[in-house]
């Protein structure tokens, strides 16, 4: 995920920049609850609490969901359709 620029350099945490991006980005995109997050960052080696999930999200949602709004596809009118035909019993 590009982050955007008005993101902040976050000095003084212990994660990386990129890693809380990811978080916040997960919990907003895929609409999973903190305990969620914490185990998917479990899964990949990373001790955060719910808690703490739960306070990035607080304090950057705004900036990620941001960007998320921003790089969604806008309607327009023009709508294209995918034909599938299925042969069954030769017909």
């Amino acid at each position: 995920m590009k982050l955007p620029s008005s993101f902040p350099c976050l000095k003084g945490f212990c994660y990386p920049r990129d890693v809380i991006a990811d978080v916040v980005w997960v919990y907003h995109r895929f609409a999973r609850s903190t305990a969620d997050v914490e185990d998917l960052l479990a899964e990949r080696g990373a001790v955060v609490s719910c808690e703490t999930v739960r306070l990035w999200v607080n304090r950057f949602g705004s900036d990620i969901t941001g960007c998320i709004w921003r790089d969604r596809p806008r309607p327009n009118d023009k709508w294209h359709l995918d034909d599938v035909v299925i042969s069954i019993n030769g017909k």
